[in-house]
């Protein structure tokens, strides 16, 4: 049953829609997502045209806590607070298990605020260090790190015993949930069905696993329902994209089926189009190239072909995913710029600007020249005269995360 009879074909016009509704558009997603294992947290990387807007990517495993406001980071531990309800009464150690970059001082920087959320919705901390190899000897538990804001971050050597993490160097020798903050793009060498902690997000769908195709199959389907239900245009909230398979970029295989979808995508798209070749696994913007036409794709370079073709942790590309590319009129200090939404539960905490004095419009901005603005949700909620624009990235990012819960429906299913 659709709450609207008249066919919402205009930016402006689903911007009024959401807002007017916005309490029954978040009843149809909170219904849809009760029957779903939701992921703990996630960012969605939006962009926004002068015809649509589209996520771009989603992060099960999201870095960047630390580009949010302090009123959001009140919000995530609030929400952190009511996710770990489910876990029981009883909880009062959480783990955190980071990623193995430790040199990364701004990844410190996200660990130390992340950390933050999890103490200030009121539980005992200590981060996991699951990679043995981070600690310089058998004997050393313990790893004392500072991050590029001088906020200290200390790594505990942690092993499996029993069926659950056992911390060494700590007095929290054992933690009742585990935060995986980890997107195994390498995976960590645990035997995660046999573990009794629980782990969220779950383990399952990493990088090693997980296919960008996949996600937005899955927000495609999401998408189709959600606007058949309001009466909505589809093509107001994605972006048009094709899956190729059977991609080496370095031995050229599969390069004329690419070149074929790219050149069969610009053929949908209005003339002067540009398209996103991505990876089809892996984060952190690498893996992509904005292309025009499908020739490009057979005349890249090698150096092109190696950036497309090994990705985080040397993990290996064998699928591509052709995306329409929303070229965006958002801009800080006329810088071209996208919105990143991060959720907690499936509800929108916080947000922030990502913008690129090195990229145009049409360009990758998560990538060298890229900076920051926070986003701050908690105090535009505030604000009535940008109500509506916070409304939809919200409800994009939810129906992304949304989609990513079908994803992890299926992996367990496995």
């Amino acid at each position: 049953m659709t709450t609207n009879n008249n066919l919402i074909q205009t930016k402006e016009e689903l911007d009024s829609f959401i807002s007017q509704n916005w309490n029954v558009i978040n009843q149809y997603i909170d219904e849809k997502m009760s029957k779903l294992t939701v992921p703990f947290y996630s960012s969605i990387d939006i962009r926004e045209s002068r015809t649509k807007y589209a996520p771009v990517d989603n992060n099960i495993y999201p870095a960047g806590f630390n580009n949010l406001c302090l009123l959001d980071l009140d919000a995530s531990a609030k929400a952190i607070k009511e996710a770990l309800k489910s876990f029981g009464d009883n909880v009062q150690k959480v783990g955190i298990i980071p990623e193995s970059h430790t040199k990364n001082t701004f990844y410190l920087d996200h660990l130390a605020m992340l950390g933050k959320a999890v103490r200030d919705a009121g539980f005992d901390v200590v981060f996991l260090g699951l990679d043995q190899n981070l600690f310089n000897s058998s004997e050393q538990t313990e790893l004392n790190l500072v991050s590029h804001s001088g906020f200290d971050v200390s790594l505990y050597r942690t092993n499996v015993l029993d069926g659950r993490f056992q911390v060494l160097g700590n007095e929290l020798e054992s933690v009742d949930v585990a935060i995986l903050n980890n997107d195994q793009s390498t995976p960590l060498d645990v035997n995660w069905s046999e573990l009794k902690t629980p782990v969220i997000p779950t383990p399952k769908i990493g990088w090693f696993r997980r296919q960008k195709p996949t996600h937005f199959q899955f927000y495609n389907q999401v998408v189709q329902e959600f606007c058949q239900h309001f009466n909505i245009d589809s093509n107001l909230i994605q972006a048009k994209f094709k899956s190729v398979p059977d991609v080496d970029f370095m031995n050229k295989d599969g390069l004329e089926k690419l070149s074929a979808a790219v050149d069969e995508l610009l053929g949908e798209l209005p003339a002067e189009s540009h398209v996103f070749v991505k990876a089809g696994q892996g984060t952190y913007g690498m893996g992509i190239s904005v292309v025009q036409s499908g020739k490009e794709i057979i005349e890249m370079n090698r150096k092109m072909r190696n950036k497309m073709d090994i990705g985080k942790n040397k993990i290996k590309f064998t699928t591509a995913l052709t995306q329409e590319s929303v070229e965006t009129i958002l801009k800080y200090d006329e810088m071209p710029a996208e919105v990143t939404i991060y959720q907690i539960n499936g509800k929108s905490v916080g947000g922030f600007m990502r913008a690129n004095s090195e990229k145009d419009s049409h360009s990758n901005l998560n990538s060298r020249g890229m900076v920051f603005k926070k986003f701050c949700i908690s105090e535009i909620r505030q604000n009535q005269d940008h109500k509506a624009k916070e409304a939809t990235y919200s409800i994009i990012a939810r129906l992304s995360t949304l989609a990513s819960a079908y994803e992890i429906e299926e992996v367990i299913k496995e």
